[in-house]
Parts: structure tokens; sequence; C-alpha cells
């Protein structure tokens, strides 16, 4: 039953990373046109729901919010406890979902 949602889980944190990497390419041409920035709360809560790979390819490509480290300790906390709760998540339904055996 776990594996039917495994298509479903990647969708979403494609979909968010998506979201994500979108986010941080709008503040980067804020931050260069001196313009309105996205706060860094908003990059980190799309991280948290799903979307930190976008961020962590964000981060990389677009060379945006990489070397300012108390952001990417807040970057990184967030992707571990969206990790964790994914893990959570999916032991829980393991264990309530009636296996097909």
């Amino acid at each position: 039953m776990l594996a039917a949602l495994l298509p479903w889980v990647a969708a979403l944190y494609g979909a968010a990373s998506v979201v994500c990497f979108i986010a941080y390419a709008i503040d980067k041409r804020a931050a260069v046109r001196s313009a309105r920035r996205t706060p860094e709360r908003t990059l980190l809560l799309i991280g948290l729901a799903c979307g930190w790979p976008g961020g962590w390819a964000a981060q990389r490509w677009l060379r945006h919010k990489s070397s300012k480290t108390s952001f990417l300790v807040k970057f990184w906390l967030c992707a571990v406890l969206n990790v964790a709760a994914l893990a959570a998540i999916a032991t829980a339904a393991a264990r309530l979902l009636p296996s097909q055996a």
C-alpha cells in the first residue's frame, strides 16, 4: 500500500520544489534590482513544506542564499525536519495500513 503512495509523494516534492525554486529566483531578481525582497521566513516555510530540494537547487544554480550561515543553518534544519516528518508519517502509515502480503 505504501508503494502505491510513492508516486504521489514524489509529485508533491517535485511540485513544492518547483515552487521553492521559483520563489528563490524571484527573490534573487529582487535582490539584484534592489526591489522588495521575499522574506527569509517565506523561503524557509516553502522549503519545510517539501520544497527544500528546489531551494537547495536554487542555492547552487542561482548562487542565492548560499553563503549566509544563519540562513543555511535554518534551511538545513527545515530539510531535516521535513525528512523526519516524512519518515514518521511513513512509519505510522505502515503500522496502520493492512499489508498486502
